[in-house]
């Protein structure tokens, strides 16, 4: 198995760089993948700022990446809650958050929009 950075899972769903993106794609389809949470988060984060995705598209490109048989996570069930937090307003970010901290008791903000939205996805599921 192999950890990728986010620059070689960025190209793939932006494919902005035609060499690059093909040596992602021969990547994906040889090696058995590890993705770090921090590599889902950053990537996230770049195709917001840095690609203008939108949430949707963003959420589809990870559960599509995140889905695939030779791609391994740390723990599935926390990306599967924080893209489901996600999907229902909460900042990425605040939904990995969240769902790492399940075990834990309670989590506190001063964030109060965290705070709105983090009810709404108890509710949700």
């Amino acid at each position: 198995m192999i950890a990728v950075d986010t620059n070689i899972v960025i190209r793939l769903p932006t494919q902005d760089d035609p060499n690059q993106y093909q040596k992602s794609v021969d990547t994906f389809s040889t090696e058995e993948i590890f993705l770090a949470d921090t590599v889902i988060l950053e990537t996230e984060w770049v195709l917001r700022y840095a690609y203008a995705y939108t949430p949707e598209q963003i959420i589809v490109a990870l559960r599509r990446l995140c889905g695939l048989p030779n791609v391994h996570l740390r723990d599935a069930d926390v990306i599967a809650f924080a893209l489901t937090g996600y999907e229902v307003g909460l900042d990425f970010a605040d939904a990995l958050h969240l769902a790492q901290a399940k075990q834990c008791e309670r989590m506190i903000t001063f964030d109060q929009r965290f705070i709105d939205r983090a009810q709404r996805l108890v509710l949700s599921i």
